[in-house]
């Protein structure tokens, strides 16, 4: 059986050859995503865009510099987190994905997340959001933990969006400075559920207490 580093790698040249749909035709590069791979928290953007696209990694243009700042005012460094896109090409002119498109790349990150099986979603824009969230809206969600299957996903709105609006590139910031607390929450709930099953598989019923 594959260990995490190996599926991850595996995934990655799947993506870097992949031909399944039109945007691989008129793009340069795929752009898998990158980053630490035992994160506890990733962040999914849309799709690559020009720098991207030359490059092959997520978020290097001036809406990952944005976010890499972000990153540095909760603590953080880009080393630290997973970052991916639900688009592994860019969309020609950095137009919208369209819905089959979507559809053709989603085996490849649900894969990759079934991997890294991160503690915290962070979504980036209203694209990243609906793929989790189909019914979600960015102006109302953002900033709220919301459960996705197995997954708790926390929208904000998409760095590339702040750069053109002062009101979203404050929304942005303040929903950006919460993921610390999120992610302590998460996991303190997710402690206090083990607690709770381990006390409740003790043998009859005396819930370790030694009586």
């Amino acid at each position: 059986m594959l260990n995490k580093e190996e599926v991850l790698a595996q995934i990655e040249r799947n993506v870097k050859i992949c031909q399944k749909c039109r945007l691989c035709k008129e793009a340069t590069n795929a752009v898998p995503g990158e980053g630490n791979i035992n994160a506890k928290i990733v962040f999914i953007g849309e799709a690559p865009g020009e720098t991207e696209d030359k490059t092959g990694r997520p978020f290097v243009g001036r809406a990952g510099q944005l976010l890499e700042k972000a990153l540095s005012k909760i603590g953080y460094k880009r080393e630290d987190v997973w970052i991916g896109n639900i688009i592994k090409h860019r969309p020609p002119q950095n137009r919208d994905p369209l819905p089959d498109e979507i559809e053709m790349c989603k085996p490849y990150l649900e894969m990759q997340l079934e991997a890294i099986n991160p503690v915290l979603i962070v979504t980036l824009g209203r694209f990243s959001m609906n793929y989790f969230i189909p019914d979600g809206k960015i102006s109302r969600d953002r900033g709220n933990v919301i459960r996705s299957g197995k997954y708790h996903v926390y929208p904000v709105y998409h760095p590339a969006a702040a750069l053109r609006n002062p009101t979203m590139m404050q929304g942005f910031l303040d929903d950006f400075m919460g993921i610390p607390k999120v992610l302590v929450k998460i996991e303190n709930e997710r402690e206090n559920i083990k607690d709770t099953t381990d006390l409740t598989d003790q043998d009859d019923g005396q819930l370790g207490l030694g009586i």
